[in-house]
């Protein structure tokens, strides 16, 4: 990277890394750029990524029951894993906000969420678009993902159409 480059704003940098590769995933841009991931999701190019209200974490996390099956991604920078299944079954103790279903097991300490974006991403794999909620950190690290779509196919109507309007029932500052 030229002295140049590495002074560029991040919004430009973000902008000119994902248009030179669609499919590049973010976590590995954020690292070769040496930003938080959530400022990578944060500056997307051509409107890939909305944010949402972060003070409705709660709302958002319940509505994803309605989902159905979905693609759930924590990524600890050491460790990656992947699971497929059902939010549901909700519940607060003490620090943590619980999803406890027969295919998903989460216990999230909601007071370290801080940002949340609707993504359209192009697949690293295969460069079918995917849709998620991408849920971060106060630091920006990715605290997990939701895929509705994880590419393979073009999503369904019914799933592009769930995505648009939890995206634009909790977009910020709607």
């Amino acid at each position: 990277m030229t002295a140049t480059a590495a002074t560029a704003p991040i919004a430009q940098r973000v902008q000119e890394a994902m248009k030179a590769n669609p499919k590049a995933m973010t976590p590995q841009v954020a690292r070769e750029l040496g930003v938080p991931e959530a400022e990578v999701i944060r500056h997307l190019p051509d409107n890939r990524s909305v944010e949402l209200d972060a003070a409705k974490w709660e709302e958002l996390l319940r509505a994803f029951e309605g989902l159905g099956k979905v693609h759930v991604i924590v990524n600890t920078g050491v460790v990656v894993l992947e699971a497929f299944g059902q939010f549901g079954n909700f519940s607060k103790t003490g620090p943590f906000f619980n999803v406890q279903t027969s295919s998903l097991d989460m216990h999230i300490r909601y007071s370290e969420l801080a940002s949340i974006f609707a993504v359209e991403k192009p697949s690293h794999m295969d460069g079918v678009n995917t849709l998620s909620f991408q849920i971060f950190t106060k630091e920006g690290n990715a605290a997990f993902k939701t895929f509705l779509t994880f590419g393979g196919d073009a999503p369904p109507p019914e799933k592009v159409k769930q995505f648009q309007e939890l995206r634009e029932t909790f977009r910020k500052g709607a």
